[in-house]
């Protein structure tokens, strides 16, 4: 029998507490109403969701990032945020009464999910503002929490209050890889999308197995990943989603419940008849490059595109050139990755979610 054949309408676990309040349906309809009309916008973001979690619909309506287009609206079913929850609460192992922290905006899929995996699972959950550095006034310890890679750089400090954390929402840079390596936190870079109701697989990124080597992605339960023609990696979950999901992430298949994941197809840059993924030179660059940074490009008479570097500091001639020089000399960085003009932005254009806005930033600088 499947193992989340128990699915149920969706109500609230036993165990389930919110901010040290244990409510029931009623209870929390009326808190929902109290953060709508008296709280800070994040927590009218958290009682909207709350509300409709509990409403007749078999769905919610979600908004996408934005990180690779437009953000557009796209409808979730209820069933599947279960499903979720639960294959996380699994993967993970984390039982009920988990205590657990919400730093993330209950506006994108993210922070409802952690929502919902603690109604569901029966969580002892508490909130704080999503800021960069959400654990700053934090004084106790939470069993799991969910971040963005921009919020573990800000949190390095007090990561000890968390026992495992998944990061998400961005790749996790080699130089943020390094940085969390003998803390004592379980740290899993995570795989997904909102239209498979956020992560599919992760990877730990601090263990002793992973300084040695690069981990691959691990899918959860109920997840089989396969290739299509380009390579692209292909999701069948159908707990979480009606149809199979082929992505545009280039990836090297392992098995079928692992992979490593290479770049987005749809970034790929021809530069003289070679292919360039962005996202590999970018991990040979961060071990040079302290700052944010990305690499795209620009149309060129003779290469047809050509590689670019964008690096978000105030311009200065003598960091310039220290940059030229150390990517010149680096044995990692193929001639032909090595970046034809660099830019500098004191800051970079950003998504409601925090990423970097790659197609804005290019717009305002070269404006």
């Amino acid at each position: 029998m499947n193992e989340f054949a128990d699915y149920y309408t969706p109500r609230l676990h036993e165990d389930f507490q919110f901010n040290k309040n244990k409510l029931n349906e009623t209870g929390l309809i009326q808190l929902a109403n109290l953060y709508i009309n008296e709280g800070e916008p994040y927590e009218e973001s958290i009682g909207e969701f709350i509300l409709d979690w509990l409403d007749e619909k078999e769905y919610v309506e979600v908004k996408t990032s934005g990180s690779t287009g437009t953000p557009k609206i796209v409808q979730v079913k209820k069933e599947y945020m279960v499903n979720s929850a639960k294959a996380t609460g699994k993967f993970f192992k984390l039982p009920e009464q988990t205590t657990a922290l919400l730093c993330l905006p209950a506006s994108y899929i993210a922070g409802k999910m952690m929502l919902v995996r603690a109604m569901v699972l029966g969580w002892h959950l508490d909130s704080v503002q999503p800021k960069s550095n959400p654990i700053d006034q934090v004084f106790k310890r939470y069993d799991f929490c969910a971040m963005t890679p921009f919020q573990l750089d800000n949190s390095l400090g007090r990561l000890h209050l968390i026992q495992k954390l998944i990061v998400g929402g961005g790749a996790v840079s080699v130089h943020l890889k390094q940085l969390v390596q003998g803390i004592p936190t379980k740290i899993y870079e995570t795989y997904g999308m909102t239209e498979t109701v956020t992560h599919i697989a992760a990877r730990r990124i601090n263990s002793k197995k992973s300084r040695k080597k690069k981990l691959p992605f691990k899918v959860l339960a109920n997840v089989t990943v396969a290739q299509d023609d380009r390579n692209c990696l292909t999701i069948k979950a159908p707990l979480v989603s009606d149809q199979l999901v082929v992505t545009n992430d280039v990836v090297e298949l392992i098995t079928y419940k692992k992979f490593f994941w290479k770049g987005r197809i749809d970034n790929v840059i021809n530069s003289g008849g070679v292919k360039i993924h962005p996202e590999e030179v970018e991990k040979k660059l961060q071990n040079i490059i302290l700052q944010r940074f990305f690499v795209t490009s620009l149309p060129d008479d003779a290469l047809g595109e050509k590689l670019i570097l964008f690096v978000e500091a105030a311009f200065s001639e003598e960091v310039l050139e220290h940059l030229k020089e150390e990517i010149q000399k680096s044995k990692k960085i193929d001639k032909f990755e090595k970046p034809k003009k660099i830019y500098f932005v004191e800051k970079f254009e950003e998504t409601h979610t925090g990423k970097v806005n790659r197609i804005n930033t290019l717009k305002a600088r070269l404006a």
